[in-house]
């Protein structure tokens, strides 16, 4: 089992050192059910936008971009924020203009997207007359009705 950095509240970090693989296991099982999955969600987008800046030069460093994380890193966190966004309230805003910045970066680097699975070659689906599986009558789909 690893050893996580666990707080024994929010603003301190629990003295793990000298304790049994019981106690540790106790220890693992409390932090557990502290956290919430919102606090997970959350970190996980900030962790994301903070590693794309960095894999993107942004921050500064001597490290060689690298744009395909910086894809990833975005492709990940436009996936959670509408998870995430209800969450954070005003905040949201900063979450945004973050993913702004990476994507506009991307786009200046002249990095491209890998092909779409199913080969980069063909053409998107035409549309249909059709709106989805209620058709043209007007009512609301529901799924499994």
């Amino acid at each position: 089992m690893p050893v996580l950095a666990m707080s024994t509240d929010p603003g301190g970090e629990a003295d793990l050192e000298g304790l049994t693989e019981e106690e540790l296991r106790a220890a693992y099982e409390a932090e557990l059910a502290r956290i919430r999955v919102e606090d997970i969600l959350i970190q996980t987008v900030v962790s994301l936008l903070n590693l794309a800046a960095r894999k993107a030069g942004l921050t500064g460093g001597d490290e060689e971009p690298d744009f395909e994380q910086v894809r990833q890193a975005i492709d990940g966190t436009q996936a959670l924020l509408p998870l995430v966004e209800p969450m954070l309230g005003p905040d949201a805003k900063q979450v945004r203009d973050a993913l702004s910045q990476l994507q506009l970066a991307y786009a200046r680097s002249g990095a491209t997207p890998p092909p779409r699975a199913g080969g980069g070659d063909e053409q998107p689906p035409e549309k249909s007359d059709q709106r989805g599986p209620a058709g043209s009558s007007g009512r609301l789909w529901v799924p499994g009705q």
